[in-house]
């Protein structure tokens, strides 16, 4: 039973390593009350409780396959999952005007146009990265890069666990975003996005990133400015996916108060430029 004034959350995806992360700090929050999860058709863990699941006390709460009782349940429904998933799950969030936050990366364009059809009817808060040290680094870069002019190479470098399927990350790429916006340019015109073998001298003026993958490291990003002489480096560590968590609830948060709409982390947190 919520009390009121608690936020009712949806996890999807709640059997993966960030949907139980997501769980947890739903449990751990006040003012939050997971109120249910979901699963692809035919996973292993439907009907397992999510509490137990997550390694907390039992909450009553089964893992279901059914995307649209678990929007009809919510106030805000918490989606990292993949691309296919989250455009679906956008189509629910309008149908029962559920606030969606999404941290899902990879999205391509046809599922970004879903997003923002579905922004019409409900409040869409969608970020690359949850984190708010990563959004305070986003703030950052874009400044520096206001302030360097082209004399300053830009590098980006990123690294994630051996299990991440898109390149370079999300974060990576809204970091080349943000540094691109602070120069005046469009990212995907000054983007370098890979060397290997004889690629000539660096192009001034040009944006590039490395992505590395290994291990278990939960996320790591650096934007580099080089010049003759000297160099600056912005960087984050994540050492535990509970920052993105943190990240997502404030997000759900924020999104109560709202309008429907498209929004960013910058919007959540009161960012401007300059």
């Amino acid at each position: 039973m919520a009390t009121q004034g608690e936020i009712k959350i949806g996890v999807t995806g709640a059997a993966g390593r960030m949907g139980l992360t997501l769980i947890r700090q739903v449990c751990a929050t006040p003012g939050f009350r997971l109120a249910a999860v979901s699963e692809m058709a035919g996973h292993a863990m439907l009907g397992r409780d999510a509490g137990e699941l997550a390694g907390v006390a039992a909450l009553s709460v089964p893992v279901s396959d059914d995307s649209d009782a678990l929007f009809a349940a919510s106030d805000a429904v918490l989606d990292f999952t993949l691309p296919v998933a989250t455009s679906g799950h956008a189509k629910s969030a309008a149908r029962y005007g559920t606030a969606l936050i999404i941290g899902t990366t990879g999205i391509e364009a046809a599922q970004q146009s879903a997003l923002r059809e579905a922004s019409a009817k409900t409040v869409i808060v969608q970020a690359p990265n949850m984190s708010l040290c990563v959004n305070l680094l986003m703030h950052l870069a874009e400044q520096a890069a206001a302030l360097l002019d082209d004399d300053y190479d830009i590098e980006i470098v990123e690294m994630h666990h051996r299990h991440k399927v898109d390149a370079p990350s999300g974060t990576a790429l809204e970091l080349g975003r943000a540094v691109a916006k602070g120069r005046g340019v469009a990212l995907e015109d000054v983007a370098d996005r890979g060397r290997d073998g004889i690629t000539g001298v660096r192009v001034r003026g040009t944006i590039g990133f490395a992505a590395l993958r290994g291990g278990d490291v939960v996320g790591d990003h650096s934007v580099i400015f080089a010049a003759d002489g000297e160099r600056i480096e912005l960087t984050h560590k994540s050492a535990s996916r509970q920052t993105y968590a943190r990240g997502a609830l404030r997000a759900a948060a924020w999104a109560r108060d709202q309008e429907s709409g498209l929004y960013g982390m910058a919007d959540v947190l009161n960012f401007s430029a300059g």
